[in-house]
């Protein structure tokens, strides 16, 4: 005979149940959690590449603005003129990249907040079942 309800079930089989119940929600729980971090080293690793990106960028820029001190002091204008407007030119590439790779490692969370939000919910709507079924 079939009970008429969950509430009717007996100990062992509500028993079973929560521990099914439970395996699998962890289970969900830990796919999303890997899911999350691997988005986060992802954003990491973009950001971590621009800024390396911006690094190189900004050592062009220097090397630039070297060349043109020495073009400066054999005073031949066009030169170090032509060689102050690439020095710029790099200089801002640098900072749109450094902006760009720092917004990249903002989004990069430590820890997986989808998750803790699902479990924290999850640990309420239990409580909340243990509340509802007390004598």
């Amino acid at each position: 005979m079939q009970p008429k309800s969950e509430a009717d079930a007996p100990i062992g089989e509500l028993l079973t149940q929560l521990s099914a119940q439970t395996s699998r929600l962890v289970r969900d729980e830990m796919r999303l959690a890997q899911k999350e971090f691997t988005e986060s080293a992802k954003h990491a690793g973009v950001g971590a590449g621009l800024l390396s990106g911006a690094g190189i960028a900004a050592l062009f820029g220097l090397a630039a603005l070297i060349t043109a001190a020495i073009a400066a002091l054999s005073l031949v204008l066009p030169v170090w003129a032509a060689a102050l407007i690439v020095a710029a030119a790099l200089f801002v590439v640098a900072g749109i990249a450094a902006m760009v790779s720092k917004k990249q490692l903002e989004q990069a969370s430590p820890t997986p907040e989808r998750t803790v939000a699902n479990v924290k919910q999850d640990i309420d709507e239990v409580k909340d079942e243990m509340k509802g079924r007390a004598p």
